[in-house]
């Protein structure tokens, strides 16, 4: 975790969490002990598969007023990895939140979810649990279908050469060559994250990524092969009755005809653009995500 003199002071406690069949996942608290505190912010990271690590910077977020939770969901990062495809549906990851609120005591709640993370926190909202107090979903959607649209036209943007490639490579099935991956990142560095140097984060979580990403989503964020490939919760937002925060960036592929959906059909929803960034812009405009998420919090507490 990254840390600076206020955050290394702070309370931190780690935990592992008995999910089903007896395996493990790993979670940290950071923050809390103060007379009043905030109502807790449980952060769920993207992928699937893709450890919290890329997102250690929100841990800027936790003050001795506000708790802030990390954790890896099952088959990836610090949790067990079993080998199972037919583990990774959508509802054992939905029940997996309840059982880390549990663990941890988190009777009231806020979820920030990043990309699939927001998913994941539409569908859990979806079951009207007791205690959640807002959501923010950033660089996320409502919709797999809807998001394999507006990446096949971003993908449109790019080059010929770099288009053929792809398209070679994703209809002989050979996604795993290292051309593909090359081909792939033209599209990563437009449109996941515009930094010319990754942090040591980000890379060490693109560097972890767990089976859970191609048995639930595919071999890259433009090419939807899994099992989440026909989600779609759109005309069921207006189910959401809790305030929500919505975070993009202007070059995001979480595009603005996505949040335009999100923002319509959720009923008490706000948006943030940021200018500039792309999917990861908790890590291109640090200051000013935190800036737009502490706001919400602070909403919220007046509530």
């Amino acid at each position: 975790m990254a840390n600076t003199n206020t955050q290394t002071s702070l309370l931190r406690q780690s935990h592992q969490i008995t999910v089903e069949q007896g395996d493990q996942v790993w979670s940290c608290t950071i923050g809390g002990g103060a007379a009043a505190e905030s109502t807790p912010l449980l952060i769920l990271h993207g992928g699937p598969g893709v450890p919290h690590d890329y997102l250690e910077n929100l841990e800027a977020l936790a003050s001795r007023q506000q708790q802030v939770i990390f954790y890896d969901q099952l088959g990836c990062g610090r949790s067990d990895q079993p080998d199972d495809p037919a583990r990774w549906q959508l509802p054992r990851f939905v029940a997996e939140i309840d059982t880390v609120r549990s663990a941890l005591g988190l009777d009231r709640v806020v979820i920030l979810g990043q990309s699939w993370g927001g998913m994941l926190a539409i569908e859990y909202a979806l079951t009207q649990p007791l205690g959640l107090q807002g959501l923010i979903l950033a660089n996320s959607t409502p919709s797999a279908p809807l998001w394999g649209e507006e990446t096949q036209r971003l993908r449109l943007q790019l080059s010929a050469e770099v288009r053929a490639v792809l398209d070679q490579h994703e209809a002989a099935g050979s996604t795993d060559s290292a051309a593909y991956q090359e081909a792939m990142m033209a599209f990563y560095c437009r449109h996941v994250i515009r930094l010319e140097t990754w942090p040591a984060s980000v890379q060490r979580a693109f560097e972890q990524i767990g089976q859970p990403y191609g048995v639930m989503w595919g071999p890259s964020e433009f090419h939807i092969t899994g099992n989440l490939k026909d989600w779609d919760r759109t005309a069921r937002l207006s189910e959401i009755q809790v305030p929500a925060l919505l975070i993009s960036g202007e070059f995001d592929e979480s595009t603005p005809r996505i949040n335009q959906v999100l923002l319509e059909g959720l009923p008490l929803a706000e948006w943030t653009l940021l200018d500039g960034c792309s999917h990861l812009a908790h890590v291109e405009a640090p200051a000013a995500y935190r800036a737009a998420v502490q706001g919400f919090l602070g909403r919220l507490a007046e509530r």
